[in-house]
């Protein structure tokens, strides 16, 4: 019984370690076809509407919203901002009315990729260890490149080329400045925080963004300089 139950802890543990790395390194690959968010939210009522495009049909003007906005550090850190994270928690400790988070482009993709939308520390600690994986095997375009075409972007609503054709009329390759830096302020709240009805919060904060894509620098061959 003894050996059984621990040949079982043995497989789940290899499970654990051997799982999460091979289905990166396929995603460095391969498209993922569904996300676990993705089959929730179809579950509740909401279709699934996506079209996968390779980075480079992907306007510069919207990589560099969603760095200015959700990560600015994206491409110094290896997943984890601690500069962030001190100043989150030291901000929340202040008791402010809006909560500030510290969750990178690289954590978000790892929980978009495999896990579910919910705020406890065992999906908070499951997103830290599939991080520290998903920046081991894969380079910052492809991490990028997974965010943007799988992130949530409206109720049933994924990646940049679903959005920018439902908002814009136009494909993400084409997207404005101003256009990119408005579905960037919607990402923190993508169904409450609409794209098509935009407040006056939302357009502040896209103009604080667009602001802000200026000083995001872009290499010329790598998404990095």
């Amino acid at each position: 019984m003894r050996s059984s139950l621990r040949r079982l802890l043995g497989i789940l543990v290899l499970a654990l370690f051997v799982v999460p790395a091979a289905m990166l390194f396929l995603y460095r690959f391969v498209p993922p076809p569904v996300t676990p968010l993705m089959l929730i939210r179809a579950v509740e009522g909401y279709g699934i509407t996506k079209s996968w495009v390779p980075l480079e049909r992907i306007s510069r003007n919207l990589q560099r919203a969603v760095i200015a906005s959700e990560d600015a550090k994206f491409c110094q850190h290896r997943g984890f901002d601690w500069d962030a994270v001190d100043n989150a928690i030291e901000r929340n400790q202040q008791g402010t009315r809006r909560k500030l988070g510290a969750s990178t482009i690289s954590m978000q993709t790892s929980k978009n990729l495999f896990l579910w939308p919910a705020r406890n520390f065992i999906r908070k600690g499951a997103e830290a260890y599939l991080t520290v994986w998903l920046e081991a095997l894969l380079p910052k375009d492809r991490i990028l490149e997974l965010y943007l075409n799988e992130i949530e972007w409206g109720p049933g609503i994924y990646g940049a080329e679903a959005a920018a054709r439902e908002y814009f009329g136009v494909s993400a390759a084409h997207l404005t400045p101003g256009q990119a830096a408005l579905m960037a302020t919607a990402l923190p709240n993508p169904l409450g925080w609409r794209v098509e009805r935009p407040g006056p919060w939302m357009r502040d904060r896209a103009g604080t963004i667009q602001a802000r894509m200026n000083s995001v620098t872009l290499g010329k061959t790598t998404l990095c300089p």
